[in-house]
């Protein structure tokens, strides 16, 4: 832009200057539930979140985006029973249950 330096964002840009950690953009709801429902079996059963084959940090990023998110968070139920410990919006998880109607988001 005229009269912009070269360094400075457009008038269009939006800067974030809140201390937040980036929502995760590579696993997307519906590839979250396809996971869930290979390793569940079906909706309304109990998966282990290792077995969802996602790294830590993805697991994590994923489930604590879509847990923030009311119209999603409804439809997960948490577990801290035993197996691989994961924290999901800072409270240790170890399996997750998804409820049928959360197909009407996708």
């Amino acid at each position: 832009m005229r009269g912009m330096p070269p360094s400075s964002p457009g008038p269009n840009t939006r800067r974030n200057t809140a201390t937040k950690v980036e929502p995760n953009r590579n696993v997307g709801l519906g590839a979250l539930i396809e996971r869930y429902l290979a390793a569940s079996g079906g909706y309304g059963k109990s998966a282990a979140l290792s077995a969802l084959g996602l790294t830590r940090a993805d697991t994590e990023s994923a489930f604590s985006q879509f847990d923030e998110d009311y119209l999603i968070s409804r439809f997960l139920h948490f577990a801290n029973v035993s197996g691989e410990e994961y924290r999901v919006n800072g409270f240790v998880q170890t399996h997750v249950t998804i409820d049928a109607a959360i197909q009407s988001m996708l």
